[in-house]
């Protein structure tokens, strides 16, 4: 039985949102190495990666002045645009999530990806992995929206773009930063760490910034969205 068939209300009233890097694309742990490899290089002895890893899930641009900043370093805003363009050249050769092209299939709502990258690295990620097919033009990214996650803006955006309330929205994050945007504009969010970037202490932290629950195999991921408890008032009119 299907989510929306518990509902008593058509599939596509109803939708899974996913995050982009991370949720569909394992490239946390690769943007996390250029990240601090190019930090290091240019702080010698600084102590980068504990700095930098709780802060994935920002904007590349913010990663890098709240990792400045925390540890008294300075960046101009030509080291930040190379540093960010070295991020995403890595970022966009890495594989997709293992066994999310077969949990797409078996989810019956309509699918959006809402991400903090932008939208022409979004494309190009999700063309390359076979991905797009599951999205088509339903992509919301930082550069349409004023401010990027972890504002809700993003996930506003896509509830309205689908034409659905928050409350329709079945969201997959995988940071701090996505969980607290979703939650914040009235998402559910299931949150995943079964990235090559998680770890034990991510669990906490998702569940603490509102993930109603938190796994780590996306073969798991058709079954939640079943036992998502959808309202057949929750869809916009």
């Amino acid at each position: 039985m299907t989510a929306g068939a518990e509902a008593g209300t058509p599939a596509s009233r109803f939708a899974l949102i996913c995050d982009c890097d991370g949720v569909l694309i394992d490239s946390e742990a690769v943007a996390a190495r250029v990240l601090v490899h190019e930090l290091e290089t240019r702080w010698p002895g600084t102590d980068v990666e504990p700095v930098v890893l709780p802060l994935l899930g920002l904007r590349i641009e913010r990663v890098l002045q709240d990792t400045a900043t925390q540890l008294g370093k300075q960046l101009d805003a030509g080291e930040i645009d190379a540093i960010r363009r070295s991020v995403e050249a890595a970022a966009m050769q890495a594989p997709a999530v293992d066994g999310i092209e077969v949990a797409l299939a078996q989810v019956p709502l309509v699918k959006g990806c809402a991400s903090n990258s932008f939208r022409p690295y979004v494309e190009a990620v999700l063309a390359r992995t076979g991905l797009a097919r599951f999205f088509g033009e339903r992509l919301f990214c930082a550069d349409a929206v004023p401010n990027p996650k972890p504002a809700p803006d993003v996930y506003l955006a896509a509830a309205r773009g689908l034409g659905l309330a928050p409350g329709a929205c079945l969201v997959v994050e995988d940071s701090v930063t996505g969980v607290t945007a979703a939650a914040a504009a009235g998402m559910a969010v299931l949150g995943f760490v079964g990235g090559g970037h998680a770890s034990d202490a991510q669990i906490d932290r998702l569940h603490a910034a509102g993930a109603r629950y938190v796994f780590d195999d996306m073969g798991q991921l058709p079954d939640l969205v079943a036992q998502w408890p959808l309202s057949a008032t929750a869809a916009a009119p």
